[in-house]
């Protein structure tokens, strides 16, 4: 610097002419210039490495996604290799932009730590749910499409995520379980095998003829198409109760037929038994009055 320039430290900032000195002008655009010939390609090439990789982190995500799905994997992990895949990666392009744009990585990294520690005692029941998240995922437990009974609620699975798993009930409600209260709690998957058992207790009176019911049970059975033929079903007396004979009817069905098949058979019962004159009676109490004579 020649000895007609002054630098920034010499302009007197309490005189607002000296703002407009070409002295002042011409310091201001030398330290611009130089501030941008040291950092700003700095933070070019910073930002091209952070724009590669989410574009790179984006198509090894799909990638992984499409050979998964050629190998038919579940759709549920599917989704969750792909999402730890993405930002991973993402992470990694990160940590390398800020290593280009001149910020010291491994202070960085250290203080990054240190905020990863508070925030996960904080979130100590977060970390939980997706620690079962991930477990639930390898374990392969249920998929999407099942119909299960978790934490005590009941429905079909839609989406299991890291940190909770989405049901559809019935009678067509949403409902959020976290996923840690999952794994401490028993699962029943009803769908996970393609077969059930149809378990009907059919009541009729002591009077009635057993051999009869049986034969009209076992005719209704193998009139119906769903029905399997093996395993055989089951027809039984069960119960010698207080006001029936219980025969217990338990024939096997495709699991995708269950329903359908258990309420044709209570109704074709009732109206087979009802032409056949075979009672089925119901809880009911005699009362003896007698007359006490004085």
């Amino acid at each position: 610097m020649n000895g007609t320039e002054k630098s920034l430290l010499d302009i007197p900032l309490d005189d607002p002419l000296a703002l407009l000195s070409p002295d002042f002008i011409s310091s201001l655009a030398e330290k611009a210039i130089s501030f941008a010939s040291l950092y700003g390609i700095k933070i070019i090439v910073a930002l091209l490495v952070l724009l590669a990789g989410r574009i790179v982190a984006k198509q090894s995500s799909n990638l992984v996604g499409k050979v998964m799905f050629k190998a038919k994997i579940d759709d549920i992990l599917t989704s969750f290799i792909q999402n730890i895949i993405y930002y991973m990666m993402l992470a990694a392009f990160i940590v390398a932009a800020l290593g280009q744009a001149g910020i010291n990585i491994t202070s960085f990294l250290a203080v990054l730590g240190a905020a990863g520690l508070a925030i996960g005692l904080a979130l100590k029941d977060t970390l939980s749910n997706f620690a079962a998240g991930v477990m639930l995922i390898v374990l392969r437990l249920f998929k999407k499409g099942d119909y299960v009974t978790i934490a005590g609620t009941s429905g079909t699975v839609q989406t299991l995520s890291a940190f909770y798993t989405e049901l559809s009930t019935p009678d067509n409600q949403k409902v959020v379980v976290p996923n840690s209260s999952i794994l401490s709690s028993v699962i029943i998957n009803t769908t996970a095998n393609k077969t059930r058992r149809v378990d009907l207790v059919i009541g009729i009176g002591y009077e009635d003829d057993i051999p009869k019911a049986k034969e009209i049970l076992a005719r209704i059975l193998s009139e119906d198409s769903r029905v399997l033929k093996s395993p055989a079903p089951n027809i039984v007396v069960g119960e010698l109760a207080d006001s029936s004979v219980n025969i217990l009817v338990r024939p096997w069905v495709a699991t995708s037929e269950y329903w359908a098949l258990r309420w044709d058979l209570l109704e074709g019962i009732k109206i087979t038994f009802d032409k056949a004159g075979i009672s089925i009676p119901y809880p009911q109490t005699d009362v003896h009055l007698y007359k006490e004579e004085k």
